[in-house]
């Protein structure tokens, strides 16, 4: 029997009409994810609010978020909520080919995407040599931490710690506060 499933391309992907839909691909698989929640947006925000500052103070490149066409130099169109692509040159990454491997990617779950996220781009992150991937979940109020080389996540529902490198000092971010922020209690 024939194979059924579509392998995509990264040009068939970018050609799909701009619908308000997420348009992602891994590994020839197409990921396609409806707009978010507020409870997604809110969070996304929170860690933005505490992500931008700390990057921009120690020169470590620049965050930003989706909607976003990265490639991972792979053939790929990944979207994370949020994502830091280290300096070029000197400068902070402005255009998605600037961007290489982020040093740190995040993605906050929703139903929808809560397969994709744990499991497909997880573990295309983890090949990829991302350093450090977030998987942010609002309602359980936690962050499950992957690096390349883990067979199981680091869970976190207390003071979520990223240190990017040895040159700048960790930056330390009170989950319990930021979810009180994004639940309004």
């Amino acid at each position: 029997m024939p194979n059924a499933v579509r392998v995509w391309t990264r040009e068939e992907v970018l050609a799909l009409p701009d619908d308000g839909k997420r348009y992602e691909l891994v590994d020839g698989e197409l990921l396609v994810s409806s707009s978010p929640r507020g409870v997604h947006q809110r969070t996304v925000m929170e860690f933005l609010l505490r992500l931008a500052p700390y990057v921009r103070a120690h020169g470590l490149g620049a965050v930003s978020m989706s909607p976003a066409d990265l490639d991972f130099r792979s053939g790929q169109v990944l979207q994370p909520d949020l994502f830091i692509g280290e300096p070029v040159n000197g400068r902070e990454p402005i255009e998605w080919s600037d961007f290489n491997i982020p040093t740190l990617v995040i993605e906050v779950l929703s139903p929808s995407t809560a397969r994709s996220d744990r499991v497909v781009k997880r573990k295309k992150f983890q090949r990829v040599g991302v350093p450090e991937y977030w998987i942010v979940d609002p309602d359980a109020r936690l962050v499950d931490v992957w690096r390349p080389d883990d067979v199981r996540s680091t869970t976190v529902d207390g003071v979520l710690r990223w240190k990017p490198t040895v040159s700048v000092p960790a930056l330390d971010i009170d989950l319990p506060g930021l979810f009180r922020l994004v639940w309004q209690d």
